[in-house]
């Protein structure tokens, strides 16, 4: 199993970002599929996730300004965030929900928000 994630960068607080997700040795459209971040001296948190039916759950904190998405046919999980807060700043990573033991972790997208 691999994940490549995108879309990450620079951005003052209030803007959007898009962050990609590709995924392969796996069954894309049979996992729940979510998106991480792990912020600098901290410990890595579930930020949302989507089921294989497109139900989607959200970290309290970026409820109403990301929104989770998923392109089966493309093995391609999105996150759209918007209104970034300086909070947000952080490495985001996709995985499995909840995440196998034998899965390892993309390289993740550095995500970066000024105040």
């Amino acid at each position: 199993v691999q994940f490549v994630e995108s879309g990450g960068g620079l951005v003052q607080a209030g803007g959007s970002l898009r962050l990609s997700c590709s995924a392969s040795g796996m069954t894309f459209s049979l996992v729940v599929m979510g998106w991480y971040r792990q912020a600098p001296g901290k410990e890595r948190e579930l930020v949302a996730r989507i089921s294989t039916g497109g139900t989607t759950n959200y970290l309290d904190s970026v409820k109403g300004r990301f929104t989770i998405s998923r392109d089966n046919a493309k093995n391609t999980v999105y996150l759209q965030m918007n209104n970034l807060k300086p909070e947000d700043t952080a490495v985001y990573y996709c995985n499995e929900f909840p995440i196998p033991f034998s899965n390892s972790w993309g390289q993740g997208t550095q995500v970066t928000v000024s105040s």
